[in-house]
């Protein structure tokens, strides 16, 4: 972060509140917020939460006119957010700007209407859902509204957006905590809500916030199943293991955890040029994604063919990796860490095991190896293994690997199976990561089905 002292917003409930009216402020180093009111954050268990027993239909319709309203040219709100963010977040402001735009198309009613009709059903999200069971008695099942704190990661705006879409559609309440790289992205979007209508049963549902991660005045007081049900964590493993010590009987975690993401090579993109370029410049589409600081964004490309064959084709990368692209810069403001530098540096001079192509100025660098390297890549760096067959990447497959893009497509077909079985989460066509459709799983769940009570009525 910026030298720059930022006052950073709270919404709670409606109610806007920033440090500079007179309040108590919290003040940490390079931004202030208000101070917590911890019992303006809770929802108390003895009444039902606003939108609780509220039409589906009438939340998809505030919901829609939101994503009517979250336009970055006419909305002073993503505006401002959209200027502040700059200061803190390791995206540039281009890309930024890229997921601000894109935060409307989140909100559109046929994809949430979708949405919950594959993860949950409209029917036992509106009410008591009758269900004949083997014996011919009438039992009655609901989806029943959760009350969940929710552990944002800032590695891109559409987090905070489909969070605040998935707490709405479920109906809870639901409290918000902000990342220290994305400030102002859900103030700005419950700001929204507010000026809509700040009485509005879904506006008093959130509340967002600032504190520290592992504050245990903070999080002692708030996380516990007397007030939320669930802890909703995005994160690295310092995250997402300061909200697993929290979790008893009754207060529960949905980790949306950290993950990897690689991609297969199939010998058919060094059949020709075209190919070789083809498949090139999808691969850089999957690695660059918001310049590689997003799970999906790939890291590793597991490539048929000994390093001499893959030669070409890593020069082609490289150059592609480059380029600029919609969500990616052609040189990333957050360089490769020393350390990793110095450690490139050692294996360049061994071109015995490895060859080094692009350069290590957040342009593109792409390391051809026999065995995966030791560090996480980032910065547009890509590790690109040498391997006999696609078959024998599956040693590198596991529970933390999330997406994989494959060239060509047809080939998934075949390895589908034994990707899943070592811990894979989602297949795409290489170059198609960016793709993601609503209402289907996510990290290895349907995060609706988590996020709410499961009830059985049996009477």
């Amino acid at each position: 972060m910026t030298a720059t002292r930022m006052a950073v917003p709270h919404v709670v409930r409606g109610q806007v509140r920033r440090p500079s009216d007179g309040t108590d402020c919290a003040d940490y180093g390079d931004f202030t917020t208000p101070r917590i009111d911890l019992d303006e954050l809770i929802w108390p268990r003895s009444e039902p939460g606003p939108a609780f027993e509220m039409p589906l239909v009438e939340i998809i319709e505030f919901l829609t006119e939101l994503g009517n309203r979250l336009d970055l040219d006419t909305n002073p709100h993503l505006q401002e957010a959209l200027s502040a963010s700059v200061a803190c977040s390791s995206l540039g402001a281009r890309i930024l700007e890229q997921g601000y735009r894109g935060l409307k198309y989140a909100f559109q009613p046929d994809e949430m209407w979708f949405t919950v009709d594959q993860e949950v059903g409209r029917e036992s999200l509106d009410g008591w859902k009758p269900i004949i069971d083997l014996h011919g008695k009438i039992r009655r099942v609901r989806a029943f509204p959760p009350r969940l704190v929710h552990i944002l990661a800032g590695n891109a705006p559409g987090v905070t957006a489909a969070t605040i879409l998935r707490g709405a559609l479920t109906k809870g309440v639901n409290l918000l905590k902000l990342p220290s790289n994305d400030l102002f992205t859900g103030t700005a979007i419950l700001r929204t809500m507010a000026e809509m209508d700040p009485d509005h049963p879904v506006t008093q549902s959130f509340s967002c916030v600032y504190w520290r991660g592992g504050d245990d005045v903070v999080e002692g007081a708030l996380f516990r199943s007397q007030y939320f049900d669930r802890i909703s964590a995005w994160g690295g493993d310092a995250a997402i293991q300061n909200a697993i010590k929290y979790v008893a009987p009754g207060f529960d975690l949905v980790s949306f955890d950290p993950k990897v993401s690689i991609s297969l090579l199939g010998r058919e993109a060094l059949d020709s040029g075209e190919t070789l370029q083809e498949s090139a410049s999808a691969a850089a589409d999957d690695a660059s994604l918001f310049n590689q600081e997003v799970c999906a964004a790939s890291r590793f490309i597991y490539a048929e063919g000994t390093r001499t064959e893959l030669t070409a084709w890593c020069e082609a990368l490289a150059k592609q990796l480059a380029q600029e692209r919609p969500l990616a810069d052609a040189v990333v403001p957050t360089p490769l860490p020393a350390e990793v530098r110095e450690e490139i540096q050692v294996l360049a001079t061994m071109s015995d095991m490895c060859d080094v192509f692009g350069a290590d100025d957040g342009s593109g660098l792409v390391i051809l190896t026999d065995e995966p390297v030791e560090f996480h890549p980032s910065a547009k760096t890509v590790n690109v293994v040498a391997v006999p067959s696609l078959e024998d990447a599956f040693e590198y497959v596991n529970v933390a690997t999330q997406t994989i893009g494959i060239y060509p497509p047809e080939r998934g077909v075949g390895l589908r199976d034994g990707l899943a079985a070592r811990g894979m989460q989602r297949l795409v066509p290489m170059g198609q990561v960016i793709d993601v459709a609503p209402g289907f799983p996510h990290d290895g769940f349907y995060p609706l089905q988590r996020f709410v009570k499961w009830l059985v009525d049996d009477c």
